[in-house]
């Protein structure tokens, strides 16, 4: 049954290609002889013509035509169907010239005949596509409801993006308008759509009460752009979607068609930072580098970032094993295999620490292991301790005894003022390597870059808001008044790079956060973008301020100096460092003391070595540290100085 079914199919076409052969050159004679050949020209037409067919035909089989659906047509279709047109000119007038003309029509007419051949089929094979899809589109449209939707981006990218959605029912999508802000092509069409305005279009009269969906198809539109079209649009009930960026396009991360909901980072009004991406280049490439904490939201960004630059390894270090899994699987897949070497490890153990050291010799270090939920380190402060601050000590020294280079800290604007034990710690850590380098100014390169919430990050507000107005809300907001700077994970890990190439040692980079966001203004904006109405369809649920957490976040301290860098969005903060001996006299004790004092009584005696810290207890909020027991007996790798 499939062998009938073949045959068929391949008579179809052979039948196809002889009227088409047979129309071509007829035409061309007629044309020839203005449509008055003598009987001899047509004796000649009709004693060439079975030859012609038959070279024709042979032309078609070499070039693949007869494995091609007549329905479908495309460019390779087309390339195909002009080669096979040219080489079966090509072979006649070579009889032409063996034969003295007797065996073939004149060379005239053997280049009409390759034109008509060529646009005959191609029209015959377009004009079929065109029915098959009309009818696919019947069909789709007869047999579920396509979404109407308005596109706006007139340029290549929106063009595509109706293109497949006329294509392809399967997207439920029906383009019926398109907007653009190029005055110079409006009331003009596209694809058989009217190009009717800019997006302020949608906002008047003339607006379809189904049309509710909007797409920006505007990939290399600038964030401020797209931040004023959102706001255009926002609490007006349409529901917003975007297509990828640029740059993914570019890399072939994803598709044209492969929609996703405007997200909060597209409101930041913010276009990505450029980086000075040779002189990363020159500190990155060939070298070791090593990254802790390397799958969680910003070391696992670090290290597809820090690969493109191509080192000689990148040492992925994680405690958590099922998160060192998931990016060591996406970065094999993604081609690294070579350069990649997982390590389950925690950085508070110093022996394996030291181990990995050792073995590998890392030239460059980026620090983003650590605990970093605030309300949960509140109520077990002994973990922020031992991970944030000692951890961060002792892998400082492993670093620094194994001849490590450049040392980068991840630290947060939490740690200005700290109100939590989460700050406290960071600002611990902060303290720690500008004393350890200050001890040492002519070996590692100890560093700090501070930025503030990361947006789409493990535990950031922005996936529990959405989470919640999924859940038909409420969404849950701790103040009215509350602020948060806001970051992308790559931007802030683009400059975290930046920020370790200009390092000269001791210094506390800040990046450039751009304005703070209201959590309130933050919420209400992800709701409208659903096309869903505040306190109407999801209400807003105001929760209090949980332990430990600010109204505001602060950038640096007042004895902290600011200075501006070589990049505009990086700054660097100089302060006089403390005292090796005493901060880690200060770690020490602590450390003596993790196992037997109360979470309060831990956060009063940070502020031994952080006093601006004003710990959240029990009872009350208190800047007075109690008297501290004696040191153990046994040393501790932090308290060496």
């Amino acid at each position: 049954m499939d062998t009938l079914h073949r045959l068929l199919r391949h008579s179809t076409v052979v039948l196809v290609y002889i009227l088409m052969t047979v129309a071509s050159l007829g035409l061309s004679y007629l044309l020839r002889f203005e449509f008055a050949p003598p009987a001899e020209t047509l004796r000649q037409l009709l004693n060439v013509l079975p030859l012609l067919i038959a070279v024709k035909l042979a032309v078609m089989v070499l070039t693949g035509q007869f494995e091609s659906l007549l329905t479908f047509f495309s460019v390779p279709d087309f390339q195909r169907i002009v080669r096979a047109g040219a080489l079966s000119t090509a072979v006649f007038f070579g009889i032409w010239i063996f034969s003295n003309g007797e065996l073939s029509p004149p060379r005239s007419v053997l280049v009409m005949d390759a034109v008509f051949f060529i646009g005959l089929v191609s029209g015959l094979r377009l004009f079929m596509r065109n029915i098959r899809e009309q009818w696919e589109s019947f069909s789709a449209a007869t047999e579920r409801h396509l979404e109407p939707v308005a596109i706006i981006g007139a340029g290549e990218a929106g063009a595509r993006l109706a293109q497949q959605f006329m294509r392809h029912s399967g997207f439920g999508l029906n383009p019926v308008v398109f907007l653009d802000d190029d005055h110079g092509k409006w009331g003009q069409q596209l694809h058989g759509l009217r190009i009717a305005g800019d997006a302020s279009w949608l906002l008047g009269p003339n607006v379809p009460t189904s049309l509710r969906r909007v797409i920006i198809a505007m990939p290399s539109a600038s964030r401020r752009r797209i931040r004023a079209i959102i706001e255009l649009l926002e609490g007006k009930g349409f529901r917003l979607d975007t297509i990828p960026s640029i740059n993914d396009l570019l890399e072939s991360k994803t598709s044209l068609a492969r929609l996703r909901p405007i997200q909060i980072d597209d409101l930041l009004g913010r276009d990505p930072a450029h980086l000075d991406s040779e002189s990363i280049r020159q500190m990155l490439t060939g070298q070791v580098v090593a990254v802790t904490g390397a799958g969680g939201s910003i070391g696992s960004e670090l290290c597809r970032q820090i690969l493109r630059y191509q080192p000689e390894q990148l040492l992925l270090i994680e405690q958590s094993e099922g998160l060192l899994f998931i990016i060591e699987q996406e970065l094999v897949e993604a081609g690294f295999k070579s350069l990649i070497v997982p390590l389950v490890a925690d950085i508070c153990d110093a022996e394996r620490i030291a181990g990995i050291f050792a073995e590998h010799q890392p030239a460059i270090l980026f620090h983003a292991a650590a605990h970093k939920h605030v309300p949960m380190m509140e109520s077990q402060p002994v973990e922020a301790i031992k991970n944030n601050a000692m951890g961060t000590a002792r892998l400082a020294r492993n670093a620094l005894q194994a001849g490590v280079k450049r040392f980068v800290l991840i630290s947060t604007d939490k740690a200005i003022n700290p109100t939590s034990v989460m700050g406290a710690t960071k600002r611990m850590a902060e303290m720690f390597l500008q004393a350890l380098f200050g001890a040492h100014p002519a070996e590692t390169k100890f560093m700090c870059v501070r930025f503030g919430n990361v947006l789409g990050s493990s535990g950031s507000v922005v996936p529990i808001f959405q989470k919640q107005i999924a859940a038909g809300g409420p969404v849950k907001v701790t103040h009215p008044e509350m602020t948060r700077y806001f970051m992308t994970i790559p931007e802030a890990v683009g400059l975290v790079l930046q920020s370790g190439m200009m390092g000269r040692g001791g210094e506390i980079f800040l990046l450039d956060m751009g304005k703070p966001v209201k959590i309130l203004t933050l919420a209400r904006s992800l709701i409208l973008l659903q096309g869903l109405k505040p306190d109407e369809d999801i209400p807003i649920q105001f929760t209090g301020l949980r332990p430990g957490e600010k109204m505001f976040e602060e950038l640096n301290y007042n004895t902290e100096e600011l200075q501006p860098t070589s990049h505009h969005k990086v700054f660097r903060l100089t302060t006089a460092a403390a005292a090796l001996e005493m901060v880690a006299a200060r770690l020490a004790e602590l450390e003596a003391n993790l196992s037997r004092a109360t979470p309060d009584d831990l956060k009063r005696q940070m502020t031994r070595l952080v006093p601006e810290y004003t710990p959240e207890t029990r009872d009350k909020k208190v800047k007075t540290a109690p008297a501290l027991p004696s040191l153990p007996p046994t040393a501790t790798l932090v308290a060496q100085p």
